[in-house]
């Protein structure tokens, strides 16, 4: 089958680097794809998601006049219906204590509004904006906290 803009073909991964894999096709060409065009999750590592020799699926995003072509697995799984973010094939090694991850990000925990049938547009409104402004004030709060308060600390007059 010739690679045309939209296929989706058959390959085997050939190559693995940083940015991405390269993909021996079912008719003898090559193609790339990049690490962003792997799975829906950011990934870090290529090599928790494939392996060398490793036969996959691949969509033809686009081939360029030089004869370049972009492949992605990602778009396969997405056409196929698969929202889920794909799963490394290998197990990954448990966090050691101390290492370099960031904290999770503070997000607002508040209450969603539970919708009731009983419930008028206008209570649901009043609600919404009752949990749009403790976002906001929560917000700000965390903002003031990251910046100093807002208040110069040098040469206070």
């Amino acid at each position: 089958m010739q690679a045309e803009v939209g296929a989706i073909l058959e390959g085997k991964v050939t190559g693995l680097t940083d940015f991405g894999a390269f993909i021996e096709l079912e008719n003898g060409s090559t193609g790339m794809v990049h690490i962003s065009e792997v799975a829906s999750a950011y990934v870090k590592n290529i090599r928790e998601y494939l392996e060398l020799n490793q036969q996959v699926k691949v969509k033809v995003l686009s081939i360029g006049e030089n004869g370049r072509i972009n492949l992605s697995i990602k778009k396969v799984e997405e056409d196929a219906g698969e929202k889920q973010p794909r799963q490394p094939d290998r197990q990954r090694s448990p966090q050691k204590p101390g290492s370099n991850r960031r904290p999770p990000a503070n997000v607002w925990q508040g209450s969603k509004p539970q919708p009731s049938a009983d419930q008028s547009f206008e209570d649901m409104m009043a609600r919404f904006k009752q949990v749009s402004d403790e976002k906001i004030t929560d917000l700000k709060r965390s903002s003031e906290m990251k910046h100093g308060g807002g208040y110069s600390r040098r040469g206070a007059k």
